[in-house]
């Protein structure tokens, strides 16, 4: 089926000498993997490869054929160039991290237009903005809404965060925060994009951020930890 579609890519490898698999989370399918032929082998092969950057929003052409297997791509182009993204060294950092991530997160093949649009508005507001530190934490916190393990909002005063189920709780246990980082827990379910971006010390980013990757891995059978993970600690050390 021949579809025209928005599509934010989340991955590429490259195949052989001259070709890439790229996979891309579409507005009108979900998650899609296509081959690109001869990327690397023809004048316009920058062009092309840097259509393919992590996080990129595209709208492409394209042929799915809804059968697990690889797409083809009749026409690409830019949806929305980044004007900073890609040269701004802690911004294309986080980029590549979030996609890392949500390789390992988004798995389905079917329209989830309510993540397709958060992702979308959120890199959009991440390109046209300076204070960024706290941008990955928020964008992987606010994705579990729509990956169905979002937490539980507090009651009360309770004590403790516990990872397992999502809810904040008076007891400890195997899979709960300790006090002290649940009170940063909380305090990041406050955040929105435009909140201070000072409100935490570097330690207290980093500790947030392993306390997200534990999150997911708890909720999703599989999940990796990224790669680049010691590169973006680097950048924000």
């Amino acid at each position: 089926m021949r579809v025209t579609t928005k599509a934010i890519v989340i991955s590429s490898l490259k195949y052989q000498d001259k070709s890439l698999i790229v996979k891309c989370f579409t507005q009108s399918d979900g998650l899609k993997s296509y081959f690109i032929h001869n990327a690397f082998s023809s004048r316009s092969a920058a062009r092309k490869t840097a259509y393919f950057q992590p996080l990129s929003i595209l709208e492409v052409e394209a042929n799915h054929k809804n059968k697990g297997t690889l797409d083809t791509l009749k026409e690409i182009r830019l949806a929305t160039p980044f004007a900073t993204v890609s040269s701004d060294v802690v911004k294309s950092t986080i980029a590549i991290f979030l996609s890392e991530v949500f390789h390992h997160s988004i798995r389905e093949e079917e329209k989830n237009e309510a993540l397709f649009e958060f992702l979308e508005t959120a890199l959009l507001w991440f390109d046209t903005h300076d204070e960024v530190a706290n941008f990955h934490l928020i964008t992987l916190l606010q994705a579990t809404k729509f990956f169905g393990f979002h937490p539980a909002s507090p009651n009360g005063d309770e004590r403790f965060f516990e990872m397992i189920e999502g809810v904040f709780a008076d007891s400890l246990a195997v899979s709960t925060l300790d006090e002290q980082e649940t009170n940063l827990f909380r305090r990041l379910l406050l955040l929105k994009f435009d909140s201070d971006q000072k409100v935490f010390s570097g330690s207290e980013r980093s500790r947030l951020l392993g306390i997200l990757l534990d999150y997911y891995a708890y909720h999703l059978d599989g999940f990796k930890r990224p790669k680049s993970l010691d590169v973006l600690k680097e950048v924000f050390s």
